[in-house]
């Protein structure tokens, strides 16, 4: 069962979800100090939100010691993934090519990430 496609991450999830995501595992101090660095937010919402996420399938805890250790039970893929399809899909009539379009004519890519994009378009051509 992919309890992704059941419970999608909201935003303030997504933003713990990046955290876990970079440090692997957390507590909730861990979590609610980075959080605190970009947004005002109480230790309690976000150990509130962390619990909801742990209800939801989204993060796994370790409850063994007295700190419980949090840790992304969904990749950045995936999530990446469900939410752009969903954006494809609502926002450009189903056209990946509108999306990549978009992005790109609205944002400077870098030499690399050009190179990247050059090297996926030639690998899809091969696939054909």
């Amino acid at each position: 069962m992919n309890l992704l496609k059941q419970h999608k991450p909201t935003e303030s999830e997504l933003e713990i979800l990046q955290i876990l995501w970079n440090e692997q595992t957390a507590s909730v101090r861990t979590v609610h100090e980075a959080l605190s660095k970009t947004k005002d937010s109480g230790y309690t919402t976000t150990l509130k939100l962390m619990q909801i996420m742990f209800e939801k399938g989204l993060v796994t805890r370790d409850d063994s010691n007295k700190t419980h250790v949090y840790k992304p039970a969904v990749t950045r893929e995936k999530t990446q993934k469900l939410f752009l399809n969903k954006m494809i899909n609502t926002l450009f009539a189903g056209s990946s090519a509108n999306l990549v379009l978009q992005a790109l004519g609205g944002h400077t890519a870098s030499d690399a990430e050009l190179e990247k994009i050059e090297q996926l378009i030639n690998q899809l051509k091969k696939a054909k």
